[in-house]
């Protein structure tokens, strides 16, 4: 089954199939994950809050 690998958030394939690199099982961040941003292949803290 497909989970965050920052938060261990379960996530759809379909999630995973579209936010994950190549290759990848799992994604690096989720909507779960408000503290966290992708910025191209890494992953940062946001800068700012998301509302």
């Amino acid at each position: 089954m497909p989970e965050c690998r920052n938060c261990s958030s379960f996530v759809t394939e379909r999630y995973v199939r579209v936010f994950a690199p190549e290759g990848m099982s799992n994604v690096r961040v989720c909507p779960s994950c408000e503290d966290m941003v992708r910025e191209g292949a890494e992953v940062r803290e946001a800068r700012s809050k998301r509302v």
